[in-house]
């Protein structure tokens, strides 16, 4: 159900994409600044702030009030990271630059994606995804780099496959002596335009097959994704607000989990185009 509603997310609107989220903190210096239904990341420090996603184009105005609501300040955020350049996770990311004056950084292929608006031959889904405004001045980094705010380090990890610049990243969060591993992870799904078939594409089968691994093998306390029911994310933090314990959101197992259910799945995709041809 998990991954079926990670697949579904690029193809049909879903009224909780829009629908408002009280804001909260995830984890220390991470909080959650999204929709009901679609992850934004900030990550905060006293020299400047990460934000990761950005949602729907329309969508802007309530990251910005939810940033606010929690004490921060927008001009204060230095850098804008994107998963994955679709217009559900991108819309918004042209607005919130151009309100905050930060950075936009994605992996080389996303930066590409985000400066043509989504706009990209090579995406599976290329024809059947929304455009949204173009980026301008997309900053890149490689896989493995590092992108630092005043003590803040984020780690870029390339996971291709949903599209090829999806990206994954993994940072440290403390509380006091007490750190964890999060990770926020892109999407795995392998979804397609109307006659679009994987198994025709051995380069964007073998991307999926490293993303796996990548994922599987990230620092992983805390796991977050661009779609929070893809992996009951908000059930979690509702268990954790009534004073379940141990804290259901820290699970060091969740990326093999996550990154095992996505190659079950992906496998599935390709015996069934197998089976029809």
């Amino acid at each position: 159900m998990a991954l079926l509603s990670m697949a579904c997310g690029s193809m049909a609107m879903n009224a909780s994409w829009s629908q408002a989220r009280k804001p909260f903190r995830i984890y220390a210096n991470t909080w959650y600044v999204g929709s009901e239904g679609l992850s934004a990341i900030l990550i905060t420090s006293p020299q400047g702030h990460i934000l990761i996603d950005g949602t729907l184009t329309r969508n802007a105005p309530m990251i910005e009030a939810n940033i606010r609501a929690l004490g921060f300040h927008l001009h204060d955020i230095r850098v804008i990271l994107n998963s994955h350049a679709h217009h559900d996770h991108a819309g918004a990311i042209a607005a919130l630059a151009r309100d905050s004056g930060a950075r936009v950084v994605a992996s080389v292929e996303g930066a590409r994606e985000l400066e043509a608006g989504g706009n990209d031959p090579g995406d599976p889904l290329y024809g059947d995804v929304p455009r949204y405004p173009a980026v301008a001045h997309v900053e890149t980094v490689r896989d493995g780099g590092v992108v630092r705010v005043g003590p803040l380090a984020v780690a870029v990890h390339d996971t291709p496959g949903h599209t090829p610049g999806n990206a994954s990243f993994t940072w440290r969060s403390c509380e006091g002596s007490r750190c964890r591993a999060m990770a926020y992870v892109g999407s795995l799904t392998a979804i397609g335009r109307s006659g679009y078939r994987f198994s025709a594409h051995p380069q964007v089968v073998a991307s999926f097959r490293h993303s796996f691994r990548t994922v599987a093998a990230l620092p992983c306390d805390i796991l977050l994704t661009p779609h929070p029911d893809a992996i009951d994310f908000m059930a979690k933090v509702a268990a954790r607000d009534r004073g379940v314990r141990p804290d259901p959101l820290v699970d060091a197992d969740a990326c093999k989990r996550l990154a095992a259910s996505a190659g079950r799945a992906f496998d599935a995709v390709l015996a069934k185009e197998r089976a029809a041809h």
